[in-house]
């Protein structure tokens, strides 16, 4: 295994056997600009796997592995504007060919679908979005534009679980597109909430059961939520205690009772249970951040919460039951990130 530093350090306070056993992924400002350590439930942070031969081109806005682990993407700020690789216990593999068509520009976001046969870019310049076929060889062709594009640049883009929707955020009036999704790619536009989203869309969560979709947003409320069935319902009311600025990442847990929101302004992270709409906000972490969370992710098991943040370790981990619970320890081999922009989970091994 190719990996640097020593074995994992000592877990959170409390910290069981067994749970999650896997990786977690930083996309970030310099250095490498993606970075992965080892983690598990059990253990926290383990040692971080070496550098891929071929950096990305420049700051990794996004990182995501595929659904079956075995590849790593990164959408970053200069030309291709994307970079995957293959993935395995070993780290990093010979990164893939470029996609034959590039996106625009900067890209700010990208995902895999849920079934692994697709992967969409969100980014600056027209169309604002971009979807490729994936396989194990890496990029395929590249999908056609939705008939209807985004109006503005694009910050955000998911999948829904079931495979059948794609979501995209973007900077103007109405700031969000779902569309039907399809093996054949885009199909067609929803129509616009009754309710729009306060401002820009930056992030975007389906529920795992796929009745529901959240925004998180750049203006007040900085969260907005709908039911969703072949569309948009009802706005749910807004939580009773908002995130205080703009909202940079969320996530629903695995069993979709818990939504996780990472923002600008203290305490930088804030959660909710969820029941089909907001519950009261859960008491903040009782290690609290001191800067924004960009990047805000539950494990595929649910019990750990992963933050990215702006200031040296640049990731932050809690355990999670129901709330905040205890911080692991920091990584002991420490990252030249300048800032994380986003954390990802593998899928557990």
């Amino acid at each position: 295994m190719s990996v640097i530093g020593s074995n994992v350090l000592a877990g959170a306070s409390g910290a069981g056997g067994g749970g999650y056993q896997g990786n977690l992924a930083l996309g970030h400002y310099s250095g490498a600009y993606v970075s992965v350590y080892e983690f598990s439930t059990s253990t926290g942070f383990g040692s971080l796997y070496s550098n891929p031969s071929t950096l990305p081109a420049g700051t990794g806005n996004w990182v995501a592995f595929s659904p079956d682990g075995n590849a790593i993407a990164v959408v970053h700020s200069n030309s291709p504007h994307i970079t995957a690789y293959p993935w395995s216990s070993s780290g990093f593999g010979s990164k893939y060919s470029n996609p034959s068509t590039l996106p625009a520009s900067t890209s700010n976001r990208g995902v895999f679908s849920h079934d692994g046969n697709a992967i969409a870019v969100a980014h600056y310049g027209s169309p604002y979005i971009t979807a490729y076929s994936w396989s194990s060889s890496g990029f395929g062709s590249k999908y056609s534009n939705p008939s209807t594009l985004p109006t503005n640049s694009a910050f955000s883009v998911e999948f829904s679980p079931d495979g059948n929707n794609l979501a995209v955020g973007f900077a103007s009036s109405p700031y969000i597109h779902v569309y039907s999704w399809s093996s054949s790619g885009f199909g067609s536009k929803y129509s616009n909430p009754s309710t729009l989203p306060g401002s820009n869309v930056l992030a975007i969560a389906f529920s795992p059961d796929n009745n529901d979709i959240v925004t998180g947003t750049s203006g007040s409320p900085y969260i907005t939520a709908y039911p969703w069935s072949s569309g948009f319902g009802s706005k749910y009311s807004n939580p009773s205690t908002l995130p205080p600025e703009l909202v940079r990442d969320v996530s629903f847990s695995p069993d979709g009772n818990d939504l996780l929101v990472g923002h600008q302004g203290s305490p930088y992270v804030t959660a909710y249970p969820w029941s089909s709409g907001f519950g009261t906000k859960y008491a903040d972490p009782s290690s609290s951040l001191s800067d924004t969370a960009m990047g805000a992710e539950f494990s595929p098991d649910g019990k750990v919460v992963a933050v990215g943040r702006f200031v040296s370790p640049w990731i932050a981990a809690y355990q999670w039951d129901s709330g905040f619970g205890s911080k692991y320890s920091d990584p002991s081999s420490v990252i030249t990130a300048g800032g994380t922009n986003s954390v990802a989970f593998s899928p557990a091994d």
